[in-house]
């Protein structure tokens, strides 16, 4: 037989398969779009606003619909309700990771963010454990963060009232507080070391937030074969794991099992104690997995929440004047701010949430999975399906919150100015994949805001009107546009 036709005759057998199975999975998934053989619903996707095609196809699907990206079925989860039933009403079976090769090419299932099953569970564990035993949730993690808030304050004099990019400045904070949690140790402000840490971890949030991305953790035969910036993010990732390893050597050197120092030690510790556990098989590679989670997680999230709330702040003065007059009342001029402060502030710990909440940080979380077949609303999605919460459908509920696309605290204050909870609020995502850094994240921001505003003003170079918040990518996360200001001392 003719080799062109033999040719012909498997791509057409091998289309129809895809057509079959295809067919066949829908049957029992939740409703979607038609997917196209290979590319699936690539193409009715947009992948500079993916909230935005969530929404539209919410509408015509309902709260949970299935999309294909590439050959691979996808459970969009879209509202409150939705979220919350499956991420903490059936929270267990909703607990896996779902697929983001750009991430299973370079931590390969370890660590503590990308990781599924036991090793997840016995690691997420072990980190809130050894967290908790160096004072997370205690007064000593409070006085580290407020003692980096004062060294901030410091810096930012530094600036003498001149226009500056606080994006950096603001990202060494965060990052010395995680720093002295997994290894003691806190950088200069212009240490070399440090501001290339830094610059690279700001370079690999915004090429986890570009299309390009999202194009190639749709089709991962990409990140093999072509050129582009995930390559740039391999190479950062790679040094910034690197350094950590190093760190984690010089600690295998002198780790005293008697007094532990540190996240580190307590990790390698536990390594020798347990070296019949799995999750010690590699305790180099697996804590350099773990450490690299939290060193990113604890430093760009927050910096980059910092950075968008300075914004906002300049571009609505009405509010920041609101801040500092409550900040002037309760705390003064002549001490530093502290946690129990915040309860008696209710318009700075609803400016803050306001913040987490109108910038979307995660707008999709981290992707789920399931960890067994899921009966789901009459639906049966097998295990192993990736599973997508939008958390920005749930941030932008406009029954919840009245004008959702407006900044306003408000949307956290009851009709007597107290501050007001919301279920909604899940700017950390929910049930059990929540941030395991929720806790000092909302710490750091109180402390470091209200540091800030304690001492200056916040002082634009062009007028509030004209200030654009609008993200400049919005991929993976939200990233404000580049922007400076002058920090007036009062």
């Amino acid at each position: 037989m003719d080799p062109v036709v033999v040719l012909v005759l498997t791509l057409s057998c091998l289309f129809l398969l895809s057509l079959w199975k295809q067919s066949s999975e829908r049957r029992k998934l939740p409703p979607g779009p038609t997917p196209l053989p290979v590319i699936g619903n690539f193409l009715q996707i947009d992948g500079k606003n993916i909230n935005q095609t969530f929404t539209k196809l919410s509408k015509a699907y309902g709260p949970v619909f299935t999309l294909y990206l590439g050959g691979q079925p996808t459970v969009v989860l879209h509202g409150y309700e939705a979220v919350k039933e499956a991420l903490i009403d059936h929270g267990e079976e909703f607990a896996g990771r779902g697929r983001l090769p750009v991430f299973d090419k370079v931590v390969k299932g370890m660590g503590v963010a990308f990781s599924s099953g036991n090793i997840w569970k016995d690691t997420r564990r072990l980190s809130l454990m050894t967290l908790r035993n160096l004072g997370m949730g205690k007064r000593s993690i409070e006085d580290r963060v407020q003692e980096e808030a004062q060294c901030l304050v410091e810096e930012l004099r530094k600036t003498n009232g001149s226009p500056c990019d606080p994006t950096f400045i603001l990202g060494c904070a965060p990052c010395n507080v995680i720093c002295s949690i997994i290894f003691q140790n806190r950088f200069d402000y212009k240490d070399e070391d440090f501001l290339n840490l830094m610059q690279r971890l700001n370079e690999n949030t915004h090429i986890l937030s570009s299309p390009w991305l999202q194009v190639c953790n749709t089709f991962p035969i990409l990140l093999d074969f072509c050129p582009g910036s995930h390559n740039t993010f391999f190479k950062n990732f790679a040094c910034i794991k690197s350094y950590l390893l190093e760190k984690i050597k010089e600690h295998e050197e002198s780790v005293d099992v008697t007094n532990p120092r540190d996240f580190i030690d307590y990790f390698l510790i536990k390594g020798r104690q347990e070296k019949h556990n799995q999750l010690f098989n590699n305790t180099h590679e697996h804590l350099a997995a773990t450490v690299t989670d939290l060193f990113t997680g604890g430093t760009e999230t927050t910096s980059t929440t910092m950075r968008y709330a300075l914004l906002l702040l300049m571009k609505h003065p009405h509010v920041t004047a609101k801040v500092q007059e409550e900040i002037d009342r309760v705390v003064g001029r002549h001490r530093s701010p502290c946690m129990q402060d915040r309860s008696q502030m209710p318009y700075t710990d609803a400016m803050i949430h306001e913040v987490q909440r109108f910038i979307d940080f995660v707008p999709n979380s981290l992707p789920h999975a399931v960890t067994c077949d899921v009966k789901f609303r009459n639906y049966l999605i097998p295990k192993g399906t990736t599973v997508i919460a939008s958390l920005s459908s749930v941030l932008n509920d406009n029954k919840e919150f009245p004008n959702p696309e407006m900044f306003d605290p408000g949307h956290f204050l009851d009709e007597k100015g107290n501050f007001k909870k919301s279920d909604y609020f899940m700017p950390f995502s929910t049930g059990k994949r929540i941030c395991a850094g929720e806790g000092l994240a909302r710490m750091e921001l109180f402390l470091f805001l209200t540091t800030i505003l304690q001492n200056f003003k916040l002082k634009p170079l062009v007028h509030p009107k004209d200030i654009d918040t609008t993200p400049v990518l919005t991929g993976l996360a939200s990233v404000p546009p580049s922007f400076q200001l002058c920090f007036i001392p009062v």
